[in-house]
């Protein structure tokens, strides 16, 4: 399996590039006025506006750094009712892959029930990875804001 690392603050994590649609530069994004933490913004990607979430700010609170290796990662994201939606991960440090097979990950050991995110861990010569869930990422009012179909009205 082919994974797509980065980093929150000092760790590593890893995504399956299966997951994935494309990983894109960091652009400019249109920010949220009262967004809950976590919330960059969103962007123009193919005509169709795509929100980003900012994992380092989402996870420790601290805003990713506008590094050239900062990246984000569109990843089709399983929304209300299981319907497909395009998400933004905006991650530091996210020019590497490695590829691994199943029998590479290990069981983490610990639940953490307020980040059910946390998946499955490779080791390596430098350390722990750790895999991020896509699906579980968002909480679920986090979920029904950014996928809420919203249109203009006139009234």
């Amino acid at each position: 399996m082919l994974l797509v690392l980065f980093k929150i603050g000092p760790d590593r994590y890893a995504l399956p590039a299966s997951q994935m649609i494309e990983v894109v530069p960091l652009v400019n994004l249109k920010k949220l006025p009262q967004a809950p933490a976590g919330v960059a913004g969103l962007f123009n990607y193919h005509g169709r506006p795509v929100p980003v979430i900012d994992l380092s700010e989402l996870t420790t609170g601290r805003p990713c750094q506008p590094r050239v290796s900062t990246r984000i990662i569109l990843v089709n994201y399983a929304a209300v009712g299981g319907q497909k939606q395009i998400l933004g991960l905006m991650a530091e440090q996210a020019s590497e892959t490695v590829r691994r097979g199943k029998t590479d990950f290990l069981s983490a050991g610990i639940a953490v029930k307020s980040a059910p995110y946390l998946g499955a861990v490779l080791m390596d010569a430098r350390g722990i990875i750790q895999c991020i869930e896509v699906n579980d990422l968002l909480s679920e009012s986090l979920r029904e804001m950014l996928f809420e179909d919203l249109s203009c009205n006139d009234g």
